[in-house]
């Protein structure tokens, strides 16, 4: 099957989401599918995002989405995020009857919130109305299930995220060096952006005995780096060396109040690591029963109790997780349309299209025989 995404996150962006759909992709395409994905930093004019100078939203995009949409002549598409190029795809899928599906991976409107006083009920109604079209809203987990059906959302369904058992794993922490070699012992570690919807600084007020670690960038690393100047913040770390750091931790903490699933908490746990988290959406999904982390009101409880946890536990937890499973059930919950109307579909479209370039061609051709370019 040609799949379509389209996603607002991608490289080089280093999140969750990215990883997510990266994973999911290459999943597809081991299955034998045909993937292309229409994202920013494919040829778009883009804007830093206010705040965020390191996530690039797209400008002008309504067209080109059309014509990459219409070259591909996809048999499901998936749009992933409610940027501008979610609500441009979004919109041509209305406008042509073509079935969709949506993805919900984070709780924009908490992180919204969290930078402006915009009633969390406005921000809900607008992310509301994006997925509402859509065959299916893929959402991490069944408590987020639960969550947005609150919200009066429709249409939702689990749709898990998996782990790297190669790359995540404990052989690094017999790895004859330590990346936290002179560090005192035990290193409570944080991975992820470092913003203010991510919680750190709960993480970082904690009275723990060692070094709490930071690894990762973002607007709120600068001031939280002065405010705690007993913190080690690393900057961003990828491949073995992210690896490295996962398994030489001795507790992994997830602040995170607003995260949907948190990938980098299996990521510890498949580098035996155990979590320590706050009973929230994600957490409660992967860490309670599975000897792998604890979750607790009281984050330095759960932090204090996680020490205590065999890594070989959450190594074992982490198993459950694995990109192939990911990638099939994302299949299975795409809305295809199979109808022989859709190749007709497309065939009227893509002569539409030709069309209107020819038609553009010319225009341009009795400007400049008039007297040259407007």
């Amino acid at each position: 099957m040609r799949i379509l995404i389209v996603t607002d996150a991608w490289y080089p962006q280093v999140n969750g989401v990215v990883r997510t759909l990266d994973e999911t992709a290459r999943a597809l395409e081991a299955m034998g599918h045909s993937v292309e994905v229409i994202a920013p930093s494919d040829g778009f004019r883009t804007l830093p995002l206010p705040t965020y100078p390191d996530i690039r939203i797209s400008l002008f995009a309504r067209r080109e989405v059309a014509r990459r949409i219409i070259a591909f002549a996809p048999e499901a598409i998936h749009i992933a995020t409610e940027g501008p190029l979610g609500w441009a795809a979004r919109g041509h899928c209305l406008r042509w009857g073509m079935p969709f599906t949506t993805s919900y991976h984070t709780k924009f409107p908490e992180y919204v919130r969290a930078r402006a006083p915009i009633p969390l009920s406005l921000t809900y109604n607008y992310v509301r109305k994006f997925h509402e079209p859509g065959g299916c809203t893929m959402v991490t987990t069944p408590s987020m299930v639960e969550f947005l059906k609150a919200r009066d959302f429709k249409h939702l369904a689990p749709w898990a995220r998996g782990v790297d058992l190669e790359q995540f794993n404990p052989k690094w922490r017999e790895a004859p060096e330590d990346v936290y070699a002179g560090l005192a012992r035990p290193v409570w570690v944080n991975v992820g952006r470092v913003a203010v919807e991510k919680n750190i600084e709960a993480f970082l007020a904690l009275d723990l005995p060692g070094t709490k670690v930071v690894v990762g960038d973002g607007p709120a690393k600068a001031a939280l780096a002065a405010k705690y100047p007993d913190a080690v913040f690393t900057g961003v770390k990828s491949g073995d060396t992210l690896a490295r750091h996962f398994a030489d931790a001795d507790v992994f903490v997830f602040p995170s109040l607003t995260d949907t699933f948190g990938l980098v908490i299996v990521e510890a746990m498949a580098s035996g690591t155990p979590v320590a988290a706050y009973p929230v959406t994600g957490p409660i999904d992967i860490i309670p029963g599975s000897k792998a982390g604890v979750v607790d009101e009281d984050l330095k409880t759960a932090c204090e109790a996680a020490l205590k946890l065999s890594r070989e536990d959450a190594v074992i937890h982490a198993q459950n997780y694995s990109w192939h499973t990911v990638g099939k059930r994302f299949f299975e919950l795409l809305t295809p349309d199979y109808e022989p109307t859709a190749r007709a579909r497309w065939k009227r479209l893509k002569q539409s299209a030709k069309w209107g370039a020819r038609m553009a061609t010319k225009s341009v051709r009795k400007v400049r025989k008039r007297g040259g370019e407007r």
